[in-house]
């Protein structure tokens, strides 16, 4: 999924140039694209990192064979 963003920031900035947008204009959105592109992967990876630790701990609470009190 990484690499998808780290295409369309090549691939958006040079599609806008291609159609008349300013190379500043281009640039800017290459940034923009480029900050959205890099909080996905941290919050991509904290995701994965959270979901190890909640398969480690194995369904969290022991209910010592009693059913669970409502």
């Amino acid at each position: 999924m990484i690499r998808w963003g780290v295409f369309s920031c090549v691939l958006v900035p040079v599609v806008l140039v291609w159609y008349g947008t300013s190379l500043a204009g281009a640039t800017g959105t290459a940034l923009g694209l480029a900050a959205v592109t890099a909080v996905c992967r941290f919050l991509l990876r904290r995701s994965e990192r959270c979901a190890e630790r909640c398969a480690t701990q194995r369904g969290g609470r022991h209910t010592q064979g009693r059913p669970p009190v409502d």
